[in-house]
């Protein structure tokens, strides 16, 4: 069963063996910006989970960034399979291509139901964030979470550039 976690040191290993697998693509949702990717020490982890943790304090922040809930996705055996990011609000960049939701899930493990389920847990936090909609964005040509979006109730608003932007209702 897909579940999602508070980043933890607990998921050090499967978690590495992750980020090597993302190679340089992008891990859209995991707030890791600025990682090195050639040094996936533990003290490495520690520094950037506790800055992922802080991120959800609801303060005053710049324009640029929003108060966000980091989650990692894990699967039934407790290994870690990819993130997600659950932005409180959204700022113009967000709305325009980020949205309130993102997540990756590592390449080994896609097409296993991961993703769909990783949605639809953050759908449920983001009633409990006390928001009605939400919007979730994904690429044009990324039909994987094309469908995890629609199969989550995701309607297609519009298509922003190379963006497709969909709003999932909460209120139903």
């Amino acid at each position: 069963m897909t579940r999602l976690v508070r980043p933890d040191l607990r998921y050090h290993s499967s978690w590495a063996e992750a980020v090597r697998e993302f190679g340089d693509t992008a891990m859209h949702g995991s707030g890791l910006w600025e990682i090195d990717r050639g040094d996936l020490a533990p003290a490495t982890l520690e520094r950037h989970v506790s800055g992922l943790l802080a991120a959800a304090a609801d303060v005053p922040l710049d324009a640029e960034i929003v108060p966000c809930t980091y989650f990692w996705i894990v699967d039934e055996d407790d290994r870690f399979v990819g993130y997600l990011a659950l932005r409180h609000r959204l700022n113009e960049r967000l709305l325009e291509e980020g949205g309130h939701i993102g997540y990756a899930v590592r390449p080994t493990r896609r097409r296993e139901g991961h993703a769909t389920a990783a949605l639809r847990l953050a759908l449920d936090e983001s009633r409990e964030l006390g928001l009605d909609r939400v919007l979730v964005t994904c690429d044009q040509d990324n039909d994987g979470s094309r469908r995890t979006i629609e199969t989550c109730g995701g309607v297609l608003e519009d298509q922003r550039g190379v963006k497709r932007r969909y709003w999932i209702d909460l209120t139903g």
